[in-house]
C-alpha cells in the first residue's frame, strides 16, 4: 500500500484533518469543534481522538502530519508561540511532543496561511510557477511567498504576512496594531463591514431582501450577487476592496516580480469583479516592467489548499527556517 500522510489545521472553530496519498488524493476526512476554552491540553487530546477516529476508518497509519495554526510557531521544533485568537494565545505550547507522542509519528507545524501556500505550490497552480504569492482573503488576509521553488519562512516562519502590508498611511486600525493595513480594508470582515453599513442606510435594498435585513447574514457571496442584481454602492464597495488588494498585489509584484499571484479563501468567491479589479490595478500601477505575463488566478484548490498543505509539509518532513 502506498504511504499514507495527515494533515490537520487548528482554527479557532472547528479542527479539521485529513488523510491523503503523495498525490494529494484525500482518503478520508473529518472535523469537529475545536472548543478552545477548554485550553491546549483538552484541544490536543481532541486532536489525537480524531486523528485516531480518522485512521480505523481509512484502515492505515500515517506516516506524518503537518499541521497549521494560526500564528507564529517555532516550526523547527514544533512550538506555538503566539496563537492571537485563541484562549490563552497558546504561547510555548510543544504541539509537536505532546501531539506526536500520543500518535506515535512526526508531527510538524507551519502558520496555516504558509501552509495553504504550500498546497498551491504542491498540488495546484504553483506547480508550474518558479515565483509565487498567494493571498488568503477571508476574516483577515494571510500570506505566502514562494521565491525560486521554495516556500520563504524568514527566521521567525513570519515571512509572507501579507495582509499588513500598509496601504493607505492614515486608514483604519487593523487588529494587529498598525493603521490602514490592506487587511483592514480588503478582508471580507472589511467588506462585510461596509457591507452592512451600506444597508442599514438604505443604500443596499437587494442586499436587505436577500438578508432580510439581517446583518448576520451578509457575507461576500451575498454582497456580490446584491450587486449583480443591481445594488450599486455594493459593486462600488467591493470594487474598492478589491481596489486595495490590487495596490498591495502590485506592491508585491514590484518587489518580487512573481510569475504568480493566487487568491483563495472564502472573498475568492466574488469572481469576475475582484479579479478582474486586481488585474487592472496592477495594470495601472506597476510601471517599472510589463505585467501581462504574470498571472492574477483563484486557487486551483479552493478551501482544500490547507489541507493539501499539511499533506505537503509530512511528506516534506516538516520545513526548517533559516
Amino acid at each position: 500500500m502506498a504511504a499514507v500522510y495527515a494533515s490537520m489545521d487548528l482554527g479557532g472553530t472547528n479542527i479539521k484533518a485529513v488523510l491523503a496519498g503523495p498525490d494529494g488524493k484525500v482518503l478520508v476526512s473529518k472535523s469537529v469543534p475545536t472548543e478552545a476554552h477548554e485550553g491546549p491540553d483538552a484541544v490536543l487530546s481532541r486532536m489525537a481522538t480524531l486523528m485516531a477516529s480518522l485512521q480505523d476508518e481509512a484502515g492505515a497509519k500515517p506516516e506524518a502530519l503537518g499541521m497549521g495554526v494560526p500564528g507564529l510557531a517555532d516550526v523547527a521544533n514544533g512550538v506555538t508561540k503566539f496563537l492571537p485568537n485563541l484562549p490563552t494565545q497558546w504561547r510555548d505550547v510543544p504541539v509537536a511532543e505532546t501531539l506526536g507522542g500520543r500518535l506515535g509519528h512526526p508531527v510538524y507545524l507551519l502558520n496555516d496561511v504558509r501552509m495553504a501556500t504550500l498546497g498551491e505550490l504542491t498540488f495546484g497552480h504553483g506547480k508550474t510557477a518558479n515565483t509565487m504569492a498567494f493571498f488568503a482573503v477571508g476574516t483577515g488576509i494571510g500570506g505566502g511567498l514562494v521565491v525560486d521553488g521554495k516556500l520563504r519562512l524568514g527566521p521567525l516562519g513570519a515571512a509572507g504576512e501579507l495582509g499588513h502590508l500598509t496601504i493607505v498611511p492614515d486608514g483604519p486600525r487593523c487588529g494587529c496594531g498598525n493603521y490602514g493595513c490592506m487587511e483592514a480594508l480588503a478582508s471580507a470582515t472589511a467588506m462585510t463591514a461596509e457591507g452592512v453599513r451600506l444597508m442599514l442606510i438604505g443604500l443596499a435594498p437587494e442586499l436587505h431582501k436577500s438578508t432580510g435585513g439581517n446583518a448576520d447574514a451578509v457575507t461576500t457571496k451575498a454582497m456580490s450577487e446584491a450587486a449583480a442584481a443591481g445594488d450599486d454602492a455594493i459593486k462600488e464597495a467591493l470594487v474598492r476592496a478589491a481596489r486595495y488588494l490590487g495596490i498591495g498585489v502590485a506592491n508585491v509584484v514590484t518587489a518580487l516580480h512573481p510569475d504568480l499571484i493566487v487568491i483563495g479563501g472564502g472573498a475568492a468567491g466574488i469572481g469576475d469583479l475582484l479579479f478582474d479589479t486586481v488585474r487592472e490595478t496592477v495594470r495601472e500601477r506597476v510601471k517599472m516592467f510589463p505585467t501581462d505575463a504574470i498571472g492574477i488566478k483563484p486557487s486551483l484548490l479552493g478551501d482544500q489548499a490547507g489541507a493539501l498543505g499539511g499533506i505537503a509539509l509530512a511528506m516534506k518532513g516538516g520545513l526548517t527556517p533559516p
